[in-house]
């Protein structure tokens, strides 16, 4: 990662002391400045990680309906 992430307008929320503390050690090894931006970047990552398999899982649900119905069309299913 050349640039370090940057906020833009934000929101805040509470995390446990005992994570906040542990992000705290992370970003000393990171080339984020402060604990914000660490953990916005480490929830943008984590959060299109999610979304990429649940628009996989839903592509895959499609494509099974799609050959279903084919298959019901063709006679093959009941």
């Amino acid at each position: 990662m050349d640039e370090p992430y940057t906020l833009n307008a934000s929101k805040s929320i509470e995390l446990p002391e005992s994570v906040y503390s542990r992000v705290g050690d992370r970003v000393s090894h990171s080339p984020f400045d402060t604990p914000d931006e660490y953990v916005a970047f480490v929830l943008e990552e984590v959060l299109g990680r999610v979304e990429d398999a649940s628009d996989l899982e839903t592509a895959n649900q499609v494509d099974q309906d799609e050959v279903e119905t084919r298959l019901e069309a063709l006679g093959y299913l009941e």
